[in-house]
């Protein structure tokens, strides 16, 4: 499984633009093949700050969704919407054996 992270910062008078991006395509990016979760999280202390995080069953499910026709809509939108470039990346859980005192 791979966990994407995107931190966008949206031109603060835009934001209210992308909330209806992410709402009319939110379900449709749900149910591309290999995305097993979508959220959307908002910045606790700067409001036009948002991140995405989604988990995809592969690289090869995340990437073939960035060459399908519906990112090719939605993200050429939101991208038209930022103060700053995007920050995005891809990780993976770490889990450790427990241990024992």
């Amino acid at each position: 499984m791979l966990i994407r992270i995107v931190r966008m910062t949206f031109q603060p008078e835009r934001t209210a633009e992308f909330l209806r991006i992410f709402q009319d395509s939110d379900a449709l990016i749900r149910q591309m093949p290999g995305c097993l979760r979508l959220e959307l999280w908002q910045d606790a202390d700067q409001p036009n700050i948002y991140c995405t995080h989604s988990h995809w069953a592969s690289a090869e499910a995340l990437n073939a969704y960035r060459r399908s026709a519906l990112f090719g809509q939605v993200w050429p939108a939101t991208k038209a919407l930022f103060a700053v470039p995007a920050q995005a990346f891809s990780v993976h859980q770490v889990s450790l054996p427990i241990s024992q005192p």
